[in-house]
């Protein structure tokens, strides 16, 4: 475990050498629309008055968005630098930015509404931090992830060879969702209500004149029964 955190902090400082948005692909055009869409699904159902921990927080690319939200919201990260970005380019009164080991999260029990984040679970050694993020979650709250697919074939690639994973910016622990195991996960931990959804068949270097059309050729996909298993990201969604 202890290694697997050296790793991580070890790439979050990587990341901002280097130009996070731009390893992350939020950049392009067929990145930011893919963001956009990510940005939906984890923020759709705050509001107001809630009390909300946002899970590998990086450089703020998720913070800002569901800032708009109006809940206070406390998003934690275990890269010292990235963090550090994340003040400087995101602060408004409602959220709050820390230093957390999602393994082992410094909160009391039954803390927040809704745990949300972004293609963070993958980075995480997975049973114990699905059990922290049951532990901080009160009676009733949701948690809402946006995370890689194994089932598509460029993730399990890029996910299992070591030198495609240096290549393309990855950190070297993490990996990627098969869903119905994760599913049965979620369900052991505690959780019910458990969606796990396959989406985005939208590739992010995608060049700009083509990006609307096969937008919408990987919407028409998402609804194909099989075929949809193939798309390059999980949603998922759970209550406790």
């Amino acid at each position: 475990m202890q290694k697997r955190i050296v790793n991580e902090v070890e790439h979050g400082r990587f990341l901002a050498q280097h130009g996070a948005g731009e390893i992350w692909n939020w950049e392009g055009p067929a990145g930011r629309l893919r963001w956009t869409r990510r940005v939906k699904m984890l923020s759709n159902h705050l509001c107001v008055g809630m009390n909300v921990l946002e899970l590998g927080c990086g450089t703020g690319y998720f913070t800002r968005e569901l800032a708009h939200s109006g809940a206070q919201i406390v998003a934690v990260d275990v890269s010292p630098e990235l963090l550090e970005i994340a003040r400087t380019d995101c602060s408004p009164p409602n959220v709050s930015y820390e230093i957390q080991n999602v393994c082992a999260m410094s909160y009391g029990d039954s803390h927040f509404d809704s745990v949300v984040g972004s293609s963070v679970l993958h980075h995480l050694e997975i049973t114990e931090a699905l059990r922290e993020i049951y532990r901080v979650l009160k009676i009733g709250g949701a948690i809402h992830f946006t995370e890689p697919n194994m089932l598509n074939p460029q993730i399990a690639i890029q996910k299992n060879v070591p030198w495609i994973k240096r290549k393309l910016g990855d950190s070297p622990d993490e990996t990627a969702f098969f869903r119905w195991p994760l599913r049965r996960l979620l369900k052991r931990t505690g959780f019910r209500d458990v969606q796990i959804h396959p989406f985005d068949f939208l590739h992010p270097k995608t060049p700009f004149p083509l990006v609307n059309g096969l937008n919408a050729i990987g919407r028409f996909l998402e609804h194909v029964p099989a075929l949809s298993e193939f798309a390059g990201s999980l949603y998922i969604r759970a209550v406790k």
